[in-house]
């Protein structure tokens, strides 16, 4: 072998090797569930949801058993913040390092991860970075301007003009600086009760970096870092988002939970476009994912008016803009959004076809709780965080008490009881794709290349993934899709359909809003 060789030889090597995901980003391989422990099961008669509520569901989501069919499916648990706060939802913490008393207590969170990992589940929680509650103690103590503790939030002696919140139009600064009293104004981006962290300050970089760690230790897998674009502020406008400083933040917090336990996962929330996205998850790197909004308004919208080229176009530019080892995390609605199910009204087709799309592109899915069943809810937020549907009894099953909130009036049948039993049903329609995106790596960790098919209803894709192809197929339209041509690229392939009872070896005729996913081979040679 020649030098020359050697040198191709060593630089194919690195190439793979760069191109290789590491071994412990088990998060590539994940279907996630968002989970508001208030809504989900209350173990203690109380009315409201907690650990030991969600510890004895965790059947329902994966039983462990890879032979079994009756379970979710799900590998990954997100837990929307579960630390004490003053708030229903959380996002305005009192005590970083403990447990919601409505929720129980670390022992239980503890168990939970540890029952989450003898069924082979991760679990990451939210962690709230940008601010705490006004009722933090840091924050009571800081109102005295000579306290240590003053330092730790951003004040001014005169409310300054030009701030507004950045997704509002006009400026107000009624809405961001808010007075303590005469002469002192603390900056509260979301509201009053949640004054910003001064992350200008070290202690509050170190204080945030020992937080996570904690939970680490806890037994936690990682987190989804809430509202991180707004960590520093160095101005009105644009300078409250975005800015050099909270990159460079985000990047040494990301090392220094590496560094303490290297297969953490850290997901960001930072709700905007592709483009400005994009630079969170490059180098130095500052997050494994984050949250892909365009494409999740372009998954519910494509399908709610039956136009798929909204998803490929943004699958397409996300595959362009992002790095090419992202891990994209992938979506419909969230705890912040309409619930997809009320967004389509009652239409089970489009909603198995949601799923369907989620469930075959590229990047990690999550899905929130009671998506899975079509659950309905528009803002208030309230509406949307409702306690989970497991049955047709008093509470909707989910506590023996008056639940904190009352469950969603539902048309009959739109429960975890009924609709296990009903192997039609949206619950069923889940487990199938979730076991067979589990049991297929092309549908994990596969590529993306849009396949052009001579029929406008019919959105296809091929995903690769080293050995393995399989074809995609989705029927965006309310009649059947016939006569489905090909590309001359795959005319001679033979294919298996993964979708059908008896895996069929030929492409099929594609009923209303089906899908089909088909595995890929070559034709043998003649």
């Amino acid at each position: 072998m020649n030098k020359k060789t050697i040198l191709l030889f060593l630089v194919i090597l690195l190439d793979v090797a760069l191109a290789a995901p590491a071994a412990d980003e088990w998060f590539r391989d994940a279907v996630f569930y968002e989970v508001f422990v208030r809504s989900f099961f209350d173990s203690n008669g109380d009315g409201v949801g907690d650990l030991k509520g969600l510890t004895a569901k965790l059947d329902y989501l994966n039983d462990g058993d890879p032979a079994t069919a009756t379970d979710l499916g799900i590998t990954a648990l997100w837990l929307m913040p579960v630390s004490p706060s003053p708030s229903y939802h959380g996002y305005d913490v009192t005590d970083y390092y403990g447990i919601n008393p409505d929720y129980g207590t670390m022992e239980d969170f503890k168990r939970l991860a540890a029952e989450a990992h003898q069924r082979g589940m991760r679990v990451i929680i939210d962690l709230v970075l940008n601010h705490t509650s006004s009722q933090h103690p840091d924050f009571i103590a800081a109102a005295d301007p000579r306290n240590p503790k003053h330092e730790r939030y951003v004040w001014k002696k005169a409310k300054p003009a030009g701030w507004s919140q950045p997704w509002t139009s006009g400026s107000s600064s009624e809405y961001v600086w808010h007075a303590l009293r005469a002469g002192e104004y603390y900056y509260g981006l979301f509201w009053d009760g949640m004054p910003d962290l001064n992350y200008n300050n070290p202690a509050v970089q170190e204080e945030m970096i020992a937080v996570a760690r904690h939970w680490l230790a806890a037994g936690a897998d990682g987190f989804r870092l809430d509202a991180v674009r707004y960590l520093f502020e160095s101005g009105p406008g644009k300078g409250q988002l975005d800015i050099p400083e909270t990159h460079a933040y985000l990047a040494k917090f990301y090392q220094a939970l590496k560094q303490f336990k290297s297969d953490c996962y850290l997901v960001g929330e930072i709700w905007s476009d592709i483009d400005t996205v994009a630079p969170y998850l490059g180098s130095p790197r500052e997050l494994d994912s984050a949250f892909n909004f365009d494409l999740a308004g372009a998954i519910v919208g494509g399908v709610k008016d039956k136009n798929f080229g909204y998803i490929n176009a943004t699958q397409e530019v996300t595959l362009e803009t992002y790095p090419k080892d992202t891990a994209d995390a992938i979506f419909l609605t969230n705890h912040d959004q309409d619930r997809i199910a009320s967004i389509y009204g009652p239409n089970p087709d489009k909603l198995k076809l949601a799923a369907s799309v989620l469930l075959t592109l590229p990047g990690t899915p999550y899905i929130y709780y009671g998506e899975e069943i079509g659950m309905p809810g528009t803002k208030p937020d309230e509406n949307i965080r409702k306690p989970m549907l497991w049955s047709a009894a008093n509470n909707a099953g989910f506590s023996t008490a008056r639940p904190w909130n009352a469950p969603a009036r539902v048309r009959p049948g739109i429960n975890v009881q009924e609709e296990a039993a009903d192997p039609a049903s949206l619950l069923s329609h889940y487990r199938r794709l979730i076991r067979l995106r589990n049991d297929h790596a092309a549908l994990r960790r596969g590529d993306y290349q849009a396949v052009r098919l001579v029929n406008k209803n019919v959105y296809a894709y091929l995903r690769r993934h080293e050995q393995q192809t399989v074809l995609v197929i989705h029927n965006f339209s309310e009649q059947l899709q016939t006569g489905l041509v090909l590309p001359d690229e795959l005319k001679l392939a033979v294919f298996r359909d993964l979708t059908a009872a008896v895996p069929a070896a030929e492409i099929a005729a594609l009923p209303p809003w089906a899908t089909r996913i088909y595995e890929v081979a070559a034709a043998p040679a003649r």
